[in-house]
């Protein structure tokens, strides 16, 4: 089963920001049930990018995990992506240092009213 969603990536730093094809994971109550790839992309400083891309859910997977009942009789199901992006931070054009962003979001998919919300953190 596939998922359409959007990937916010803002840098608000003064030096851009270069990463090169990572995977987002989708965990449910701890195991892997989705993945997303994410394109190679260069971060301008202080500039936000909004990536279009596909959720791959392993719908087999999140059937047979022993929460989906009383999540779904809870009326939220409770989501965690993650994405570690490693790649390059490039200050004046002259400075290149390696660098890592990790990503991680809280999404409560809310069964009725039928609604997301997300909050993410990130950590340089």
């Amino acid at each position: 089963m596939s998922l359409g969603t959007v990937i916010a990536i803002e840098n608000p730093n003064y030096g851009s920001f270069k990463y090169k094809n990572p995977t987002s994971y989708v965990t449910y109550h701890g195991e892997v049930v989705g993945e997303a790839p994410i394109e190679q992309r260069y971060v301008p400083a202080r500039h936000k990018l909004n990536i279009t891309t596909s959720v791959e859910l392993k719908a087999g997977k999140l059937l047979i995990n022993p929460h989906l009942l009383s999540d779904f009789a809870g009326g939220s199901l409770n989501l965690t992506s993650t994405a570690v992006l490693p790649g390059k931070v490039i200050v004046l054009n002259i400075f290149k240092f390696h660098a890592t962003v990790y990503n991680s979001c809280n999404i409560s998919d809310f069964i009725s009213p039928q609604k997301v919300e997300s909050m993410c953190k990130l950590k340089l």
